[in-house]
């Protein structure tokens, strides 16, 4: 597989992206990283993922991927000879799925409003960004496969 094209689009702070990079780095893929300008989207981000016009996008010998789960998906099943990513199991893989997904949509909303509120409405943010996290603390703990896997490095 020497003569594939692998290409992500990202932007550093985008923990999307890194959950994309991460998963490909597990798997040993080589991989060009192209920096994207959010706020001047470039021509090929744009083409590449015309629904959202959003990063990451992982290009695959031109084809793109979209979505970091499911860009996490996508690696595990075309480098599957490598490293595993999600459990073999499919209760286990659904598990994992539903942890990303709760930290894709409250975490990420929880840490939004904490990073653009003041006064009694940051108060109100952290205490809720605390509590999501102690949730996802009691149910992960040292369940270390779940924790990889919600990552993309479960095995």
């Amino acid at each position: 597989m020497a003569d594939e094209e692998v290409v992500v689009l990202g932007f550093w702070p985008s923990t999307y992206g890194t959950r994309a990079t991460i998963a490909l780095d597990e798997k040993g893929v080589k991989y060009e990283y192209r920096e994207e300008d959010l706020s001047n989207k470039s021509s090929l981000l744009l083409q590449m993922n015309p629904v959202h016009k959003k990063i990451p996008v992982l290009i695959h010998n031109g084809k793109p991927v979209c979505e970091s789960l499911i860009i996490v998906q996508y690696v595990d099943e075309i480098w599957r000879d490598k490293a595993p990513l999600l459990p073999s199991d499919p209760y286990q893989r659904a598990r994992v799925r539903f942890w990303a997904d709760f930290i894709d949509k409250k975490v990420f909303d929880a840490g939004k409003k904490l990073w653009s509120t003041k006064g009694e409405e940051h108060e109100s943010a952290k205490k809720e960004f605390i509590e999501i996290l102690t949730q996802l603390e009691g149910e992960i703990g040292d369940k270390t496969s779940l924790i990889l896997g919600v990552t993309g490095l479960g095995s």
